[in-house]
This record gives C-alpha cells, structure tokens and sequence, in this order.
C-alpha cells in the first residue's frame, strides 16, 4: 500500500476520531470521493490502536483507575471512585457492542456506507448537537456521571453506528442535554471510547490476524503511529479550546460538509 495512502488514512482517522465530525464517515467517503482504493481492515485495526493508544495516554490517570478497579468490581466491589468509573464505563458500553453485533449479523452496516446517508447524518446530528450545546445547562461535571447517566449516554452512543454521525459528536450531544459542561461532556464521551474503540479492534483483529503477512504488519504499524500522533494532537487542542470555545466550530464544518455531500450524492 502506497505509503501517502497509508498517512492520509491515518491522518483522518486520528484527526477525526475524536472531534464530533465523524471519523467513520470521512473514512469511508475517502474512497468514494477521491477514487482509491478501500484501505482494507488490517490498516482499519492499526489506526483504531494508534487512537485507543492516544486516549489512553491522554486519560491515563482515570483509565489507570479504572483499570485497578476492575479488579475490585469483579469482586463485587464497587467500594473506590475507580471501581465505580469501570462499571459505569461497561454499562455505557453494552448498547453500541449489541447494536453492532446485530448490524453486522444482518448486513444493514453495509447497506448505510453511502455518500447520501453519510450526508444527512452529518447534517442532521449536527445540528442536534448545536441545540444541545446552546441549550444544555452546564450543571454537571464528569465527576458527577452516574449510572442512569451511563446508561442514557450509551444508547446515544449505540446512535453512532449510523455512518457520519460521529460517535464524540453523539455521545457529547446526549451529555450536554443531561447538563454536563462542555469539557467535563467530552470527557466523558472520551472515555466512554476506551472499550468501544477497543471492542471494535478486537474484533476486526480476529478477522485479518490469520491473514497478515509482513508487508501488512509493516503498513499498519506506520498507520498506528500516524493516527495516535495525529489523535493525540486533536484531542488535545480540542481539550484546550473548550476551556473558552463552544462545539459551534463543529457544527458550521458538519452543515457545510454535510450540504456539499447532500449536492454530491444528489445532484
């Protein structure tokens, strides 16, 4: 695979994955728009392990936490702030890794990779997200993230299998209408990544591992490590801009992006 292919799908991927523009959508409207070829499922698996890498490093301090309270939830102990944030992050989980399944099961993710569908759904779920983000109040932090919550955020979550909905732009939507401020709502939309981005590599893994030669390897080793520089970068600068920036910027690129495909597909 052309080495500038592989950058430009791993710049995408990382750039995007984490901004609420939709990472899925951009990748497949990549090959639709510009003529080359499907970057395959093994370069799919590493860019998804170069940005679980970028998030896990930014987010460390909490999924360290988490990671030492599953130990304890499966015990039955849900005694520390960490335990408690594992089983939150598994109940958020449940709906996107069921729904998937189920899509994949029927063949109805193939049939929704279209430029028309990616279109409205870009449009449409930006625009939710500016009304959420106009009107939610900012009355909740992270650290008030609770089990209904969880579990409200994860069905909007299980929403983000609908290419070119963006599962940040989804999932920071749902926390904004529960009141939660703009930093503490994609914090929780970041960390709510953690298994999901990992669920979906795993799967996809088990799917091209058998079949990978070396030649592969090589490829998605270089598109890892372009996706998590470029994921890390976004998240990031992201992270600091909300300190005094409203998810506005977004939504004007969502309607434009989401217009212009509207006219693609159509016209």
């Amino acid at each position: 695979m052309p080495l500038f292919h592989i950058f430009l799908v791993a710049i995408l991927q990382g750039v995007t994955e984490f901004l609420p523009i939709s990472s899925s959508g951009h990748l497949i409207l990549l090959p639709a728009l510009t003529g080359l070829q499907d970057q395959g499922q093994m370069i799919d698996v590493a860019v998804h392990i170069g940005t679980l890498l970028a998030v896990t490093i930014y987010f460390w301090g909490d999924l360290r936490d988490a990671i030492i309270g599953l130990a304890r939830l499966v015990r039955g102990r849900v005694d520390t702030p960490g335990a408690r944030l594992a089983l939150l992050l598994l109940i958020a989980s449940v709906p996107v890794i069921a729904c998937g399944l189920l899509l994949k099961l029927t063949g109805l993710d193939d049939k929704m990779r279209s430029v028309a569908v990616i279109g409205w759904t870009t449009l449409i779920f930006g625009l939710l997200l500016y009304w959420s983000d106009q009107t939610g109040k900012s009355v909740k932090t992270a650290e008030d993230w609770n089990v209904r919550d969880a579990i409200i955020t994860g069905l909007w979550q299980a929403v983000a299998l609908i290419p070119g909905t963006s599962r940040s732009g989804i999932t920071i939507t749902g926390a904004r209408f529960l009141g939660y401020e703009r930093r503490d709502a994609a914090k929780v939309s970041m960390l709510m990544s953690v298994p999901t981005i990992f669920a979906s590599g795993v799967f996809l893994g088990g799917k091209v591992a058998v079949d990978a030669d070396m030649a592969l390897l090589r490829d998605g080793a270089i598109a890892a490590l372009f996706a998590f520089g470029a994921a890390l970068l976004a998240l990031t600068l992201m992270m600091r801009l909300l300190r005094s920036v409203s998810f506005t910027p977004y939504v004007i690129y969502r309607i434009i992006l989401g217009l212009s495909l509207l006219g693609f597909a159509y016209l």
